[in-house]
């Protein structure tokens, strides 16, 4: 089934793009967009994964809104959106960044909300899902700390508050099991994420999770993309500091994030 708006008769002059390595030069800054919360990612991926996998006023999932970038992209692309955070600077901060369009105020739905607890989830699904006259959603984005690379709250309930990868990948699968519930089958949902160095050591977190989804999920993986952003703090000046490190020492620079793209089929 076809779930987007891309005109096929003119594919050639469609920027989708269906490689699975993406090298962004820089993050977008217009509109909305501002760099200001560390960890938030670049606009360009909510972008291609919503105009490639839903159509307009369709609804998108977020159990981890953060600053808003997957909002502000649903925004101009007319999609409705539904966001958790348990960050209440965050709520107070997205919230004050949508109220110049009026329009829009019944197509969004952000909650203070814990992906953890379930009871809470479907208290905010369902508000969400009365204000939308809906049921259900169409697309499902997932962009979770990175275990506790940064700690984004002091809450118990936050993930960047954990520093084992079993407990971080048990976590992760009841945010799943809380939010894939609600989304279509038949439909996709995509996880963005990154390995961490640990003990001098690469986690590959990013793996454990997808190969947490694909046993304890009936879906099919779609698409393992690897992104990379040429523009951010890590990766400036070819002679910086980073390399100097790495060069003096066993490592190689971090460069990646990984975009696990999933058919549901449950």
């Amino acid at each position: 089934m076809k779930h987007n708006a891309i005109d096929m008769k003119n594919w050639k002059e469609s920027d989708i793009n269906t490689d699975s390595l993406w090298v962004i030069k820089e993050r977008d800054k217009s509109g909305k967009h501002k760099n200001l919360y560390h960890g938030n990612f670049i606009p360009q991926i909510p972008n291609q994964l919503i105009r490639r996998y839903t159509n307009e006023g369709e609804t998108i999932l977020e159990p981890f809104m953060g600053s808003g970038t997957t909002l502000f992209e649903c925004e101009k692309l007319n999609r409705k959106y539904i966001g958790f955070d348990i960050n209440p600077e965050m709520i107070e901060y997205v919230n004050n960044s949508m109220q110049d369009n009026l329009s829009y105020q019944n197509s969004f739905s952000i909650h203070d909300c814990n992906a953890l607890d379930e009871k809470e989830v479907d208290s905010s699904l369902k508000n969400a899902n009365d204000k939308f006259g809906s049921k259900n959603v169409q697309f499902v984005l997932m962009h979770p700390p990175y275990m506790d690379i940064v700690k984004f709250t002091q809450n118990d309930n936050d993930l960047s508050q954990i520093s084992d990868v079993d407990e971080f990948v048990n976590k992760f699968k009841i945010v799943c099991e809380n939010s894939l519930k609600y989304l279509e089958k038949e439909r996709y949902f995509a996880v963005v994420i990154g390995d961490v160095y640990k003990d001098s050591a690469v986690v590959p977190l990013s793996f454990y999770c997808m190969d947490m989804i694909q046993k304890n999920f009936k879906v099919k993986l779609k698409g393992t993309i690897i992104k990379n952003i040429e523009g951010n703090r890590g990766k400036l000046g070819v002679g910086g500091i980073w390399r100097y490190r790495a060069l003096n020492s066993d490592y190689y620079i971090f460069k990646h994030e990984y975009i696990f793209v999933f058919k549901k089929e449950f």
